[in-house]
């Protein structure tokens, strides 16, 4: 149990405090994307091989991950506000690293801070499921979610109009004064919620890892989200590098493609409610086939060199990847009240190994295979996670017992 110290915790988070979350987790969620369109110019400036500039992201996801995995869990046992706020203090710093820095060592070193300090989010994300009532967790959970999705989505572009206007490091110059920003006003506003737990710190750690073999439906959700992100990562990490090579575009070009995918965040929302009327795995289902169907379309729009049909198979995909992990959270946070924090640390984590996967065989396969490999392995990830989820229906004898 939580104990929570506001006041509208019978009806939920009111509209207003469920926006300061949005936006925080938008704004937090970002720091882990701006350099993906800007790999081409990081690279150069700093003297990197072309065929590794995907570290560049990787190692910042990679990082996430290990925030997911050390940190997250601290969820279930130390007050809340305080952890995200010391946090925020933390990525603040690194992102000025970041701004600053004169190699790719010096970059790599600050970026795996900034992925390890992102994870604030997962904490900020249980925190405003624990506060709505059963009823409204999805619909709350979905545009709380909508807020950190349009934060990943908007980060591209964003980062390519400013390296456009004044270079990549006014990006994170920019992300550090934003993140400061951000502390000013979660420290007003953010509520105070403090787990009853105690257990030490190892056995915390060692009880997350546990809960891949104690709950399937963490098992299950884990596997979906993580092909799905991964192809996210994917196409997101070898587009940009597509469109400057083949398509000749400018980062302004790369800017405005980015934010055409932005409009990927309206179908968080709707993901919750679906799930909120129990349409999970009928969502699930669908989710994945329409990133099937979008690696398809971009095979076909690179193939007849057209930037619009490509821009919309860039749609589809976040459609189908943001929907699903809607989907995927709202069955977690269903499971266990008490170990919300530790749950989603461990779905988040195995989320972000993918997208780790994903940006690292991006640039790759790009250059060695052409946009036809990328495809191919866009499409295969998620058709496996949907031959799990059949396998999954047909042998279950009541489906609906579970709520993932």
């Amino acid at each position: 149990m939580l104990r929570r110290t506001i006041d509208d915790t019978k009806s939920g988070p009111s509209a207003a405090l469920t926006l300061v979350f949005a936006i925080a987790t938008g704004a937090i969620i970002g720091n882990l994307y701006y350099a993906q369109p800007l790999l081409a110019l990081i690279a150069r400036d700093l003297h990197m091989a072309p065929h590794l500039a995907g570290l560049l992201v990787t190692v910042t996801q990679l990082g996430y991950v290990l925030g997911l995995l050390f940190i997250v869990p601290l969820g279930d046992r130390l007050e809340n506000r305080r952890l995200v706020l010391g946090l925020l203090v933390a990525v603040t710093l690194a992102l000025g690293l970041t701004a600053l820095a004169p190699n790719t060592a010096w970059f790599l070193f600050a970026a795996i801070l900034v992925g390890i300090a992102s994870c604030a989010v997962q904490i900020l994300v249980p925190m405003a499921a624990s506060l709505a009532a059963p009823a409204r967790r999805g619909a709350v959970v979905g545009n709380v979610m909508a807020g950190l999705l349009l934060g990943i989505l908007l980060a591209r572009p964003a980062s390519s109009l400013i390296a456009y206007v004044a270079g990549w490091r006014a990006v994170f110059a920019i992300a550090t004064a934003l993140m400061a920003a951000l502390l000013i006003v979660l420290h007003r506003f953010l509520p105070r919620i403090q787990p009853t737990g105690t257990m030490a710190y190892p056995a915390l750690i060692g009880s997350m890892l546990r809960l891949y073999a104690t709950e399937p439906v963490l098992r299950r959700r884990a596997l979906y989200q993580f092909a799905a992100f991964g192809t996210f990562s994917l196409f997101w990490t070898a587009v940009p590098l597509l469109l400057a090579r083949d398509f000749h575009l400018t980062q302004l070009g790369i800017a405005a493609f980015a934010l055409v995918g932005a409009a990927g965040a309206a179908s968080a929302p709707i993901a919750g409610r679906l799930a909120d009327r129990g349409y999970s795995q009928i969502g699930t289902a669908a989710s994945l086939i329409l990133i099937i169907i979008a690696f398809a379309i971009s095979a076909r729009a690179v193939a007849i060199h057209s930037l619009i049909l490509l821009a919309a198979a860039g749609i589809l995909l976040d459609i189908g990847v943001q929907a699903n992990n809607v989907l995927g959270q709202r069955a977690i946070y269903a499971l266990a009240p008490a170990l919300r924090a530790r749950l989603n640390g461990a779905y988040m984590a195995a989320f972000f190994v993918g997208g780790a996967a994903g940006s690292a065989l991006g640039s790759q396969l790009l250059l060695n295979q052409g946009w036809s490999g990328v495809a191919l392995a866009g499409a295969i990830a998620p058709a496996l996670a949907l031959t799990s989820l059949a396998i999954h229906l047909m042998r279950a004898k009541a489906p609906r017992q579970q709520p993932g």
